[in-house]
């Protein structure tokens, strides 16, 4: 064995024990809670297939912990929307909005779903945002 490569694995070694991962790993920004989120944009299909449809819309950045999910409950009435998709997201401190994406799948051809959408932290907990109920049909 070279004595570079000794050398070598001595530095990583030791870079491994005085720079563990965790301190060196990059940590997205916390940021200050909005007192209040709305809906700037949309909700709007984005795509309307006969096997996946995406809704989208734009939110003021709701801020806290950067993982947040995009929510969309929907269902066949517009007083039951029991079913619900979600999608996560990583909310970026330095914009004053979100856009949000939400993909549904396993839909039935030739029907008329209802919807809302809105938003969560990583814990589940609301941003305090939902839309008017919308509607699609599938092709």
């Amino acid at each position: 064995m070279s004595r570079s490569f000794l050398y070598c694995g001595l530095a990583l070694a030791l870079g491994f024990v005085l720079f563990p991962a965790r301190a060196t790993a990059q940590q997205s920004p916390t940021t200050k809670r909005a007192p209040y989120v709305r809906i700037t944009k949309g909700p709007e299909l984005e795509r309307n297939d006969s096997y996946l449809t995406i809704i989208r819309w734009t939110t003021t950045n709701p801020g806290g912990n950067p993982v947040h999910y995009g929510v969309v409950y929907y269902g066949t009435s517009p007083g039951r929307l029991g079913r619900t998709a979600k999608s996560p997201i990583r909310l970026n401190p330095y914009h004053a909005y979100t856009v949000f994406r939400v993909r549904i799948g396993n839909l039935r051809p030739r029907t008329t779903y209802y919807y809302a959408v809105g938003s969560t932290d990583e814990k589940g907990g609301s941003d305090g945002v939902k839309s008017p109920v919308g509607r699609f049909t599938t092709p």
